[in-house]
């Protein structure tokens, strides 16, 4: 299976899921719909509640040695990013943008890991 990104890190199109509304906020989130299909089944999620993207301690990501990407079910208090698909939102919140900052989440599914996936893409800032 041909992943979604390339070795640029650049995200395959036609992996990419397609907000219901409009993303917004300083950043961009997308969220595949295999991903979206897993979140839903495995998190539970109801009300006005979404899935909150964080930095966590332990672990790596493609951006920090020893910090990796945490999950939680809360509601949004002051998002610098989300999106929403299916009636549920995908957000990072304020709290969590020394993680973030300068970069846009693409959210894919390993499947032979059988769990969420996470890319970062740099933003391109215009001065």
């Amino acid at each position: 299976m041909k992943p979604p990104y390339d070795k640029m890190g650049m995200i395959d199109s036609t992996e990419r899921g397609q907000a219901d509304h409009p993303i917004s906020e300083q950043m961009k989130i997308e969220v595949s719909e295999r991903a979206q299909k897993w979140f839903e089944q495995e998190m539970g999620i109801s009300g006005k509640k979404g899935v909150r993207f964080l930095g966590k301690v332990y672990g790596s990501s493609q951006i920090h040695e020893g910090f990796s990407v945490g999950l939680d079910v809360d509601e949004p208090v002051s998002p610098i990013g989300k999106a929403e698909y299916n009636g549920i939102l995908y957000y990072v919140e304020d709290a969590d943008d020394w993680f973030f900052n300068g970069y846009d989440l693409h959210v894919g599914f390993d499947e032979k890991q059988r769990e969420p996936e996470y890319n970062f893409i740099a933003q391109n800032k215009e001065d």
